[in-house]
């Protein structure tokens, strides 16, 4: 008998008696989200559900890689046989630096979360506005096409999630406290459609069908400085913090956002496009949805 190791709850990894005698039968393929913090973590939860609904013999677990050590512990990662990670804050323009090849999605964002180790090489991918748009469109019913969107924040993120609002035909303005890190955000994406950059003061007086907080502000209670009639009739509101009500979600529900919507969708669904991107299958995120909800 051998033990398989399922990941199960963040950061942690569950021995699951694997009924064989056989002791030369290989090991599940290892993967792992890497953060600085990482313990808060659903992936591995997340992963674990898609491996057994897909039939996937997978490990996967949360790393906390140290601030100043993010390409080390990718090193040792793929010494150790890993086939590839999840990143997150703060580590995605840095893994983006690192991987020597880029997917379409990648390129444009100039951050990544998600590395497939190849035998010579590291391929960076982004999933988070993959999982963004699905989520929006086909979870919660709002078909982005003319839409206008306000993207708040200028980081990792926020990056990586542009190009599939713009490519969803949303009309895209970004709000950042620092306006010309909104400027040179919005400059580089000008060539793929609509998009424009505002400090949060210029706002007033401007109504969005969306909008989307990107900023790290939820992470301590704190909310983006917007001004309150910001949503337009039947708007979402959407915080991609997960889990918990935030200063953002409270806000809008005070002043006319029609839905209110966590990162939880998003998550699930940016993690369903890297467990496709890695393992040529795609789960089915309802009933994890449903799972992570309850």
């Amino acid at each position: 008998m051998r033990c398989r190791f399922t990941a199960a709850e963040a950061n942690e990894k569950v021995i699951i008696p694997h009924q064989e005698t056989n002791c030369l039968s290989p090991m599940p393929e290892q993967y792992a989200v890497l953060g600085n913090p990482v313990s808060h973590s659903k992936s591995p939860l997340i992963h674990a559900m898609f491996a057994a609904q897909t039939g996937q013999d997978i490990s996967y677990e949360a790393i906390e890689a140290p601030l100043d050590g993010f390409a080390a512990t990718v090193r040792q990662l793929r010494e150790a046989g890993y086939k590839g990670c999840n990143v997150t804050v703060p580590f995605k323009h840095e893994a983006f630096a690192l991987a020597q090849r880029h997917t379409p999605e990648a390129a444009t964002a100039h951050a990544v979360n998600t590395l497939l180790f190849a035998d010579d090489h590291i391929l960076g991918h982004n999933t988070d506005g993959i999982g963004l748009v699905q989520d929006i469109q086909h979870n919660l019913g709002l078909a982005l096409h003319g839409k206008s969107v306000l993207l708040m924040g200028a980081g990792g993120t926020a990056h990586g999630v542009i190009l599939p609002l713009l490519q969803a035909g949303a009309t895209l303005a970004i709000a950042n406290r620092s306006l010309d890190k909104a400027e040179q955000l919005a400059a580089s994406f000008h060539q793929y459609g609509k998009v424009t950059s505002s400090s949060y003061a210029a706002l007033d007086g401007h109504v969005f069908d969306c909008v989307i907080n990107a900023t790290s502000s939820s992470l301590s209670n704190a909310l983006p400085p917007l001004p309150e009639h910001i949503f337009s009739a039947g708007a979402l509101a959407y915080d991609m913090m997960y889990g918990r009500q935030t200063p953002f979600l409270e806000f809008a529900a005070r002043n006319g956002a029609a839905t209110l919507a966590d990162g939880t969708g998003m998550l699930v669904e940016q993690a369903a496009a890297a467990f496709e991107f890695w393992r040529g299958i795609k789960p089915d995120t309802r009933p994890v949805l449903a799972r992570l909800r309850t």
